[in-house]
């Protein structure tokens, strides 16, 4: 399973499966066995946060699972609290004993919060960890072109990941555009639209129409658009079915009924506004 899923090349030259798994709202004991059991799977793209308080758990499953450290690509983010240059390297630190490990390849800051102002000071930190080799790669999570262009303009450095809510019921078709001009590969949280989406008649069809779950339908979605998405699930056949997309296609009338579904329905919060600490 592991040789079928493609990846996706970052502007730095580093790489990221297109279908990950994802870690919140597990705790330590349900990350741990979750991780475990989807790298068993097959999975090579683990996401936790500090802010989900499971990255010692996520460790744990990475080490218990036999899987080689280097074979698997481990995300984690900054929490809103630690934003600013000195707290930001004590906050990685802090993340990199929780997880039992000594770099990240993918490490990215949770939110902007612009009402601190302090994401510029923040990025500033990512780029020397970056440069001191301590994570392969440095992006962000939930933040807007202005954010985006503002790092570039005050530090040269564009990130090479944003990591957002994005699903058939909330498609950011102009972000998406937006970042396929400035070469940032989008990462999609909640890409099932937590359940929601998974019960629409459309996907229903779709799903019996090519003998397969609602779930692969939207996770195929991802694929075909080129985004990266990163499921959660503690059911190891969800998991496995969460990974078997990449042995059919979504034909054109299926892609043009499911943007249909688009309804711009936000599920989180607001990146503009949202302080999430």
């Amino acid at each position: 399973m592991t040789d079928a899923i493609p990846h996706l090349t970052l502007n730095d030259g580093q790489h990221l499966p297109q279908i990950g798994f994802g870690t919140w709202p597990l705790d330590d004991a349900q990350a741990q066995t979750a991780v475990q059991a989807a790298l068993a799977c097959g999975y090579r793209l683990i996401d936790t946060a500090a802010r989900y308080g499971n990255e010692a758990g996520v460790g744990r499953g990475i080490a218990a699972s036999g899987v080689a450290r280097s074979q698997v690509r481990l995300t984690s983010k900054l929490r809103g609290s630690e934003h600013g240059f000195d707290s930001t390297l004590r906050a990685f630190d802090a993340t990199l004993a929780a997880l039992g490990t000594d770099y990240l390849d993918l490490y990215l800051i949770h939110w902007p919060l612009p009402m601190r102002d302090l994401y510029v000071d923040t990025w500033r930190a990512f780029v020397r960890l970056r440069e001191e080799g301590r994570i392969r790669s440095i992006g962000v999570s939930n933040f807007q072109p202005a954010h985006i262009d503002r790092l570039l303009s005050e530090t040269g450095v564009l990130p090479a990941v944003n990591q957002i809510e994005l699903h058939p019921d909330f498609t950011q078709a102009a972000l998406r555009a937006w970042h396929a001009r400035q070469g940032i590969v989008i990462e999609c949280w909640s890409p099932l639209g937590r359940g929601e989406v998974l019960k629409d008649a459309t996907v229903a069809r779709i799903a019996r129409k090519h003998g397969r779950s609602p779930a692969q339908i939207l996770l195929r979605w991802h694929v075909q658009h080129g985004l990266v998405a990163i499921p959660k699930s503690q059911d190891p056949e969800r998991m496995r079915q969460n990974l078997a997309v990449f042995d059919f296609a979504l034909d054109a009338e299926d892609i043009a009924a499911l943007a249909l579904l688009d309804g711009e329905h936000r599920q989180g919060g607001d990146p503009d506004t949202n302080d999430e600490r």
